[in-house]
């Protein structure tokens, strides 16, 4: 009963339902996937090796820093070891780059989501503009019967069309918030990070510790 009258509600919605179901879908898998990610990272975070990172660097023992950060899938330490490890000439620079492949991989579809909020109240509006139209075209017909059926069929599409079109959106708009919410976190943890980084490095150079900052840790 239930698969028979969304069938139904979603002929009589109007052709512009099928571009809104499409929409649906890439909604749901978009939301479905960010969630399944940002839960997986979450459990990765690992703040206590993160300190033990923070006291070798600080300490100015760059090997035994390299030692705790290397195969951690934690995105901040991940972050701090390619940037000792890749520093090329510019630790700083280094550090920008291992964060920005983070955070693009913490901000993947987010443009996608963006993009279905405001699409989906559009989908729904054209649709609603296409209900209107054929309530109009149905005022000159000669017929009263057929006149208040294309009314009333007109009057149905536009309202589910846009009734889905705002649905998507606002089903939409709460994760992508979520999300959105989530990666300015990330950042401002990433860019925390690399300053202590930075800050400890510059501190163990001016003790004396050009040569173990600059060479390559195993």
């Amino acid at each position: 009963m239930l698969a028979n009258f969304i069938v139904k509600e979603f002929e009589a919605g109007g052709p512009i339902m099928w571009p809104i179901l499409i929409t649906a879908i890439v909604a749901v898998s978009v939301v479905g996937e960010r969630t399944f990610w940002w839960f997986r990272e979450s459990r990765k975070r690992d703040p206590e090796t993160l300190e033990k990172l923070f006291a070798s660097l600080e300490a100015g023992d760059f090997a035994q820093a390299s030692k705790i950060s290397r195969g951690s899938e934690d995105p901040v330490i991940r972050m701090i070891w390619h940037g000792m490890n890749h520093y090329h000439s510019s630790l700083q620079g280094a550090l920008a780059v291992a964060a920005g492949a983070e955070l693009q991989k913490a901000g993947r579809f987010l443009t996608v989501m963006d993009t279905l909020v405001t699409l989906a109240p559009l989908l729904g509006l054209l649709g609603t503009v296409s209900g209107i139209f054929r309530t109009f075209n149905a005022l000159g017909s000669t017929s009263i019967e057929g006149q208040m059926n294309s009314i009333t069929g007109g009057i149905g599409e536009a309202l589910i069309a846009t009734m889905c079109g705002l649905g998507i959106a606002i089903l939409a708009l709460i994760p992508f918030n979520y999300f959105t919410r989530k990666l300015a976190q990330l950042q401002f943890e990433l860019e925390s990070a690399a300053t202590n980084v930075e800050v400890m490095v510059t501190a163990a150079k001016q003790r004396g510790f050009e040569t173990q900052i600059f060479r390559k840790t195993e």
